[in-house]
């Protein structure tokens, strides 16, 4: 068996520091949808680390973030005292500098200043959509975000990612590291002994350990069941557009470093890691579903929602657990099973960005 990462990872603030500067102040990461964003002038706040941001809908019905300070003395200027959406611009609270929404200056109260010159107007950040979800990369030159989302963009080319809607959403506040809960979503070793619900649905999940499973090709549901539901069914329509394979299997993949997702034939389950400090996590769970069966009149979410709620409280609680056990003075690392080989890129990716030999 390979050994994981040691211990370290997992609880020093200076390795945490370092992952802040090196992936999610450099990578592309995700942020929030853009259904977040339903009208002008509507907008989200997004912090990691000491970054603060606003992603903001302007008036061409584009999409924009900016770092979240005023230009003048660095006051923030929209806080989590949410009025949204705003009316005509944005306005400072400290001096009442006031910006348009695609982020340059449009006065500043007693004073002369050239509205039209661009080190007064707010620092943007760089950002891309992809499936209804909004991406940021604060590196001065981002790598392609083309090529970042390719692999996962033609595995579920079939999906209507982009319109589907949050009918359901759960914040989770996880006492763990934010790669203990990447680690756990990438295997399902642990499946058998932590969610009975989840393998009544999809025997094999605890078959074999979960080993063998080809999430390309999809994970087979129980005979007669078809989705993440407690019984296996719903009623509503599966997606349209999808195959036969994506009609009767069930699909995962993690999209580092922040965005997880589970796709059923007819909702979506995505997870939004947001890393608070080496041992905890933020997490933005949104169950997603077809606008079609929104707008039906017996639209009921609750037979998936409350599934996966279920089921996300049984991972946090275990990444929990696996974060106070290795907080053992006699704990220095871990080991992965042969079944636990995706966990494995969790250690190159972070040897790649770290820069370090492991």
């Amino acid at each position: 068996m390979e050994k994981s990462l040691d211990k370290k990872f997992y609880f020093n603030d200076e390795i945490f520091k370092q992952e802040l500067d090196n992936i999610f102040h450099s990578d592309w990461i995700c942020c929030c949808r853009e259904e977040d964003m339903d009208s002008v002038g509507s907008y989200k706040i997004f912090e990691i680390g000491n970054e603060n941001f606003f992603i903001i809908k302007d008036k061409n019905n584009e999409i924009r973030v900016f770092h979240n300070f005023c230009k003048h003395r660095g006051c923030q200027i929209l806080g989590d005292e949410k009025s949204s959406p705003l009316k005509r611009n944005i306005m400072c609270p400290y001096h009442s500098w006031v910006y348009n929404f695609d982020g340059s200056l449009y006065k500043a109260p007693h004073l002369d200043v050239d509205t039209a010159d661009k080190k007064f107007h707010l620092n943007k950040v760089k950002s891309e959509t992809w499936g209804g979800f909004i991406f940021i990369n604060l590196d001065k030159k981002p790598s392609s975000f083309k090529k970042y989302i390719k692999n996962i963009s033609d595995q579920f080319i079939r999906y209507p990612l982009n319109e589907l809607v949050s009918s359901r959403s759960y914040q989770y506040e996880v006492s763990a590291n934010w790669k203990v809960i990447l680690e756990n979503y990438n295997e399902c070793y642990h499946c058998a002994g932590v969610h009975p619900e989840l393998v009544s649905i999809v025997p094999a999940f605890k078959e074999n350990g979960a080993n063998g499973l080809d999430w390309e090709k999809g994970v087979p549901h129980r005979n007669g069941a078809n989705t993440f539901t407690f019984k296996g069914t719903t009623n509503r329509d599966p997606f349209p557009g999808l195959n036969e394979s994506e009609k009767d299997n069930h699909f995962g993949q993690a999209l580092y470093p922040n965005l997880m997702m589970s796709l059923s034939m007819d909702h979506v389950a995505a997870f939004i890691l947001r890393p608070i400090s080496p041992t905890k996590t933020m997490i933005d769970c949104r169950i997603l579903f077809h606008p079609n069966e929104v707008v039906k009149s017996d639209f009921d979410p609750g037979d998936a929602s409350e599934f996966w709620d279920l089921v996300n409280k049984q991972d946090w609680d275990i990444c929990e657990r696996v974060q106070k056990g290795m907080s053992s003075k006699a704990f220095k690392f871990g080991y992965y099973a042969p079944m636990e080989d995706e966990s494995l890129d969790i250690r190159k990716y972070i040897q790649d960005r770290l820069g370090i030999k492991l």
